[in-house]
């Protein structure tokens, strides 16, 4: 062991609340500079903080322990300002929707619709807008959920030469695709049929966007299955399409539900195909396959738009907008416990 390696390991260390003083001096310095300055946004202030934080630690680590653990701390620090930043807009966000949300929000509001009410008139809830979303939702699912992990089992498992080079192509070409141009596309059939508007259209373009997410997740996730339980499995004479039924997919499927219920989330939000294909319906429409059909975010967008400065109406938006996110929160929830569930157990 080098000289310098045990001078570092033997030399003076900072105590462990540290950070917490360097943190808290930061901040009563930033405020200091904020006041001083006339700096009126808390922001400035909590940039200043993460500068002096970071300037700090790397200064205090470097007198006491040596460029080399100020270096380590820097780091360290440049990750937790990094999460913190990242946090604030998430947290502001919750915190906003809860707070305007809840005005409106009761059973009333979840087991009533629109109905004859105006938007810009009290009352009215959103109950044929959860309908119409959990309907398109489910249909989007049913389509782009066997479809796709279909397509992903044919890449990891049989996938070679042009073929599937051209599929993992047109997957990544569609990961990108913009939402309003999957809506586009299945207006431009409706049109060719003269097709009215209907929930699902709205199914057959989110269908189009959860696809390639479902054939990405599910092929990373099939990947991380060990080729030794395949060949262990093909060394029995067991087909290799049973092989993929018992072997390959038991092991995986805690994963691929992970990324089905995590594309569903993904999909659950989007307004633009919606709005162009499903057309909104402030009454309860419950055949997806006949007549308008409202949705969530399709309700959101329009109590906002058609509110007319309606304080009423946005009440309705937000409460809409915590029912949403309490929607895909559920649903994060559920394919983490799904994925906990399924997980292979470990030995000791």
């Amino acid at each position: 062991m080098s000289t310098a390696t045990v001078s570092t390991l033997r030399g003076a260390r900072l105590p462990k609340w540290s950070p917490y003083a360097i943190a808290a001096g930061s901040v009563a310095v930033a405020v200091g500079i904020g006041l001083g300055a006339g700096l009126d946004s808390e922001v400035q202030w909590g940039l200043i903080a993460a500068i002096l934080f970071l300037v700090g630690t790397y200064g205090i680590a470097a007198r006491v322990e040596g460029r080399r653990q100020a270096r380590d701390r820097i780091a360290t620090s440049l990750v937790w300002v990094s999460f913190l930043i990242a946090l604030i807009p998430l947290v502001s966000l919750i915190w906003v929707t809860v707070a305007r949300g809840v005005k409106v929000l009761d059973v009333y509001f979840l087991t009533h619709s629109m109905g004859v009410v105006a938007d810009t008139e009290p009352g009215g809830g959103i109950y044929h807008a959860i309908l119409g979303s959990l309907e398109q939702v489910a249909l989007a699912t049913v389509i782009a959920a066997p479809i796709g992990v279909l397509t992903a089992i044919y890449l990891v498992e049989y996938g070679r030469g042009n073929l599937s080079r051209a599929i993992t192509f047109f997957v990544d070409v569609m990961t990108g695709i913009p939402s309003i141009v999957a809506g586009l596309f299945i207006l431009s059939l409706m049109l060719m049929f003269e097709m009215q508007p209907f929930g699902f259209a709205g199914s057959l373009a989110l269908a189009i966007l959860m696809m390639p997410v479902v054939v990405r997740s599910t092929e990373e996730m099939l990947k991380l299955v060990p080729n030794e339980l395949r060949e262990a499995s093909l060394a029995l004479g067991v087909p290799k399409w049973r092989t993929i039924l018992k072997v390959v997919l038991p092991t995986s499927i805690g994963g691929i539900t992970t990324g089905i219920m995590l594309s569903v989330a993904r999909i659950a939000g989007e307004t633009a195909p919606v709005l162009l294909l499903v057309f909104g319906n402030p009454f309860i429409n419950n055949n997806p396959f006949e007549g308008a059909q409202a949705s969530l975010p399709l309700y959101i967008y329009q109590q906002y738009a058609n509110s007319a400065g309606s304080g009423a109406a946005y009440d309705r938006a937000w409460a809409a907008s915590l029912t949403l996110i309490a929607f895909v929160m559920i649903l994060n929830l559920v394919a983490r416990g799904i994925a906990r569930w399924k997980a292979p157990k470990t030995g000791r």
